[in-house]
């Protein structure tokens, strides 16, 4: 797409095309938590060759022809559910939903080849966060078993915020420098207790509703941390896009 300026995304781009090469094997499997799907339950993609789901409006006709046939997991899927189950959740399988654009957009970045198995599960619409990082808990074993687990969504999701910069052609001040600071320094903890009753009373920190007004782009990260265990996280990343501070954190 048109950007002004062109090289808006470049930096985030790079980011996700390193990915792999940073991790310490090729994982087994992809289980990509994204912000762009609710449900009452949570719920397992459990279809063994996803389409991909253009959940977006009015963007130009290429982003519509878009690709990335990886294959699906069924028996991941299903362990999945299993472990929710074990923890206490109440789950559910869809056997028809395809990859959304928080799946297919920046794992297209980063798995170009498309040939790592993926699977993706849906937020509980409460978006309760000490249940988000619960799940995490129960989800936990996956990492030992090479399945990586992606939080997809944002540090920073004010789209009114972010829209009128890009429209203003704004510099200077960046929004969410508060909340990324407070953010950096809580996922950063190695005392993980500590960690987590902050991410669980997050919607306290400086900045954070500025931020997220709404935070389904931000509850998947409770998720990859409470899937974290004792691992410190580490920031890995960060960029200006849109007048807005945006970051990536990892653990392990």
């Amino acid at each position: 797409m048109e950007w002004d300026p062109p090289d808006t995304w470049d930096r985030h781009r790079a980011f996700l095309g390193t990915l792999p090469a940073s991790l310490p094997a090729k994982p087994k499997a992809l289980l990509v938590i994204s912000g762009h799907w609710e449900e009452r339950e949570f719920t397992v993609q459990s279809n063994a060759a996803p389409p991909l789901l253009f959940d977006y409006n009015g963007f130009p006709p290429h982003t519509y022809q878009l690709t990335w046939p990886a294959p699906g997991d069924p028996a991941l899927a299903a362990r999945v559910g299993k472990l929710l189950e074990g923890a206490g959740f109440e789950t559910g399988a869809d056997s028809a939903r395809g990859f959304d654009h928080g799946v297919f957009v920046p794992l297209k970045m980063a798995f170009p080849e498309a040939d790592v198995p993926t699977v993706q599960l849906s937020l509980r619409a409460d978006l309760d966060p000490s249940s988000h990082l619960a799940a995490g808990w129960a989800l936990a074993p996956l990492r030992d078993e090479g399945v990586l687990i992606i939080g997809s969504g944002n540090t920073y999701h004010n789209m009114a915020v972010m829209m009128r910069s890009m429209h203003s052609g704004r510099s200077g001040t960046i929004a969410g420098t508060d909340f990324d600071c407070w953010l950096s320094d809580a996922v950063t903890l190695d005392d993980t207790a500590r960690r987590d009753a902050m991410l669980a009373n997050w919607a306290q920190a400086p900045g954070a509703r500025a931020a997220h007004p709404r935070e389904e782009h931000f509850i998947p990260l409770h998720v990859a941390a409470g899937a974290a265990g004792a691992d410190r996280g580490i920031k890995i990343f960060d960029d200006h896009v849109m007048g807005a501070v945006e970051s990536a954190f990892r653990f392990g």
